[in-house]
């Protein structure tokens, strides 16, 4: 037997089960007295529940995934709130280090810098499919998870899933919702390099007989980041949900979501000194034994800034038509802008000033490429889906069909810059240098996407062992791109019908088991990814070229073991892309007969190993290739750049008495290769790594709680991700510390 909890409102992974049962019996010590003195004999009660498990998800929220998912044939991770909140994750990027070789990797191309959650997965660039609540969310942002449930990782091509997108999967973050239950919970966090951030979630059930709840949920940050001088995160967000026939057959819900960012960005530390560095001008020769920089060093200015306001109205109806029939309807309105200015730099040869070779302190090195941004990203967009369950030809179906009609919009303005470039010395550069260049707007340019959807999924249990998933998808798009570039005019666009599908057989040996084998297709056509068109030849985005078209292949299993408590899943995949644009080397003309290959394993193990141990953790192992075109990778090496060959992650909890909880993980990234782009010294690759993280939780009473997060523990020194040019790189973060007090009411 184990002790009720709530599934509407679970508790803290680190609350002890033993020290609540403790409080209650406590508190209802004087009315079992009293009662005693009234009645001698009671009968026997006895009430027995299934503790919802901290890290193990039984479903993911589409419509679309209508089964659980130990029958869901494709690899999909969901990280719930819980695992999120113990270790302290904030951003989408913190919390997907629980999905193995899924990060950060790429730091952007020579001076620019990648900004916001540029997600590399399985060899290429996902960025643009990432979802919120399953409709696409745009911009170039970090996206905070104070207002967020739980996250899913679906990996593999997901275009009968959302349409056209990322070769190899997509990221859908769930949001918060109003529910029939009162609470109120709040943090506040201090930690290492000055961190500071407090969050509060409140429901309020508004009406209990109609069904009517309110939510809330606040966010404020005021953050250093460990390691890094100068770099912050200063942002600030409002997330109110209103429900209305909560325990009806029609329910409402309507969510809104604003967030802004005033932060100060990061272009990263030049990589001499790592290993693998030599000097870019054969006339000095010392520069290969250069010493490193500091890994904290700021070369930006102090007046670089990266500010983005976003805002999110979301209206959502389900209906139930009978048990076996379900309707809901998805609108929504997002708008994201963003205003961005970094002072960057490249280590080239000419940018890397040395006066005297016996003196590195009076080394420099040019802050010569300022980036700057001003982009505006709009969509509105409505989805309905119908799930049905049905009896036909002596066969059980379950139908979940839908249309989807979306607009999406991107304005940017280009700028040309005037004046000198500073400098800066290269082992102690001062922020506060005067600023030399202006960055003028000269130019914009407008791309937008209109699309309409159709697609239907059948899932055919034929016996309780025998079953088949299938889905067919058809989008049909339009792309325009209007650029006025200082009076050059650039007017193009594209439009076509996308055809995906996907068919799976699932053998279930057990009720708590499944063997499956998937394929499943995706496609991205030109401006599919950055809503920008290009008439160059050897551009994927010219718009005369057909779609980027991606086949997968997937046999796995998952198993519910130890009483449905712990998921345990194992996955073989094999991915090929094609239509990538290649330049023939006899004719020197560019076709689109290029093809990549990315194939692998993936093994999980996510829930509860005892009542009072947790484990998440996973394991992939990937082997790529270009099978036909150029290297991409600046060693020469055969491999898609960016993609670690091997990836592990892990994160376990322990409850212990006295309202104790101890936890901790380990992740592993195998060496990562960057791009070829020409440059002349710079490391081909960034080694490989482990990190440790650890945590200790203690229940203070029955509304307050402390965590400490401890995250690097043995203050290893990393790579975090690499520029293309291999000039820059993202110091990985050293040791820190945060304390959080969290209180329930």
């Amino acid at each position: 037997m184990s002790y009720i909890k709530s599934r509407k409102h679970a508790q803290p992974a680190f609350a002890s089960t033993r020290l609540s049962a403790a409080v209650a019996g406590a508190l209802l010590l004087p009315a079992v007295g009293v009662h005693a003195q009234t009645s001698s004999a009671l009968p026997k009660v006895e009430v027995t529940a299934t503790q919802e498990s901290d890290y193990k998800a039984d479903k993911a929220s589409s419509a679309k995934y209508s089964q659980p998912l130990v029958d869901t044939p494709q690899t999909l991770t969901v990280i719930k709130k819980q695992l999120i909140d113990q270790q302290g994750a904030t951003t989408l990027t913190e919390a997907l280090r629980n999905s193995p070789g899924v990060g950060t990797f790429y730091l952007g191309e020579n001076g620019s810098t990648n900004t916001g959650d540029a997600i590399y997965m399985r060899g290429f660039d996902s960025s643009s499919a990432i979802f919120v609540d399953n409709v696409r969310d745009l911009g170039s942002i970090s996206r905070d998870m104070f207002n967020i449930q739980q996250v899913e990782v679906l990996k593999g091509p997901a275009g009968t899933d959302n349409g056209r997108g990322s070769p190899t999967g997509s990221i859908n973050l769930v949001t918060k919702q109003a529910e029939m239950s009162n609470f109120f919970n709040a943090s506040a966090t201090y930690g290492s390099w000055n961190q500071k951030r407090a969050t509060a979630d409140w429901n309020k059930v508004v009406d209990e007989e109609r069904g009517i709840a309110l939510r809330l949920n606040l966010m404020k940050q005021d953050s250093g980041v460990p390691g890094r001088h100068e770099v912050k995160n200063d942002r600030w967000g409002v997330a109110p949900s209103l429900a209305f026939g909560l325990n009806s057959p029609t329910r409402v819900f309507l969510n809104y979501l604003h967030i802004d960012q005033d932060n100060v960005p990061d272009g990263g530390v030049p990589t001499i000194g790592l290993p693998g560095y030599t000097s870019p001008d054969s006339s000095r020769s010392f520069l290969s034994g250069a010493a490193r920089v500091d890994s904290s060093n700021f070369y930006g200015l102090s007046g670089d800034y990266d500010k983005v306001t976003s805002d999110m109205f979301t209206a959502r109806v389900e209906h139930d038509f009978s048990s076996d029939v379900k309707l809901q309807n998805t609108t929504r309105y997002a708008k994201t802008s963003q205003d961005y200015l970094l002072t960057s730099f490249m280590g080239t040869s000419a940018n890397l000033v040395t006066p005297s070779a016996s003196n590195p302190s009076a080394w420099t090195i040019s802050r010569s490429n300022p980036t700057r941004k001003d982009q505006s990203n709009e969509i509105i967009t409505n989805q309905t889906n119908i799930t049905a369950d049905l009896q036909a030809g002596g066969l059980k179906h379950t139908l979940v069909g839908g249309v989807e009609f979306t607009e999406e919009k991107q304005h940017a303005l280009s700028f040309t810059r005037s004046g000198t470039l500073s400098v800066a010395n290269l082992y102690n550069p001062n922020p506060n240098d005067p600023k030399t260049y202006t960055m003028t707007a000269t130019g914009y340019n407008d791309g937008k996407t209109d699309t309409v959807s159709a697609y239907l999924f059948d899932t055919i249990k034929f016996n309780e062992h025998w079953a088949i998933n299938a889905g067919i998808r058809e989008d049909h798009y339009r792309t325009t791109y209007y650029a006025n570039a200082a009076g050059t005019i650039t007017n193009l666009s594209t439009s076509g019908n996308l055809f995906n599908w996907k068919l799976a057989a699932i053998y279930k040996p057990t009720d708590y088991s499944s063997i499956y084998a998937l394929y499943a297709t995706s496609q991205q056509p030109p401006g599919g990814s950055n809503f920008a068109l290009s008439a160059s030849a050897n551009s994927a985005a010219n718009s005369n070229y057909a779609p980027q078209k991606t086949k997968t292949s997937e046999l796995g299993t998952k198993w519910d073991l130890l009483n449905k408590k712990l998921a345990v899943t194992a996955a073989l995949f094999h991915t090929e892309v094609t239509n990538e644009v290649e330049r023939d080397p006899t004719s020197l003309q560019y076709f689109q007969t290029g093809k990549k290959t990315v194939q692998g394993i993936e093994l999980g193990v996510t829930g509860d190993v005892t009542s009072n141990l947790s484990l998440a953790a996973g394991y992939t192992w990937m082997d790529t290739k270009v099978d036909n075109g150029a290297i991409v990778t600046a060693s020469g090496d055969n491999n898609l750049a960016y993609t670690p060959k091997q990836a592990f992650t892990s994160w376990a909890s322990y409850r212990l008495p006295h309202g104790f909880t101890v936890g901790g993980g380990a992740r592993y990234v195998s060496s990562l290769l960057r791009g070829t782009d020409g440059a002349v010294g710079t490391p081909k690759y960034a080694n490989s790594y482990w990190v440790f993280d650890g945590m200790m939780g203690y229940v203070v009473n029955k509304n307050v709680d402390l965590q400490l997060n401890i995250y690097n523990i043995f203050d290893k020194d990393y790579v975090a991700a690499i520029n293309k040019s291999g000039y820059r790189y993202t110091p990985g973060t050293p040791r820190s510390v945060a304390l959080t007090a969290n209180f329930k009411f």
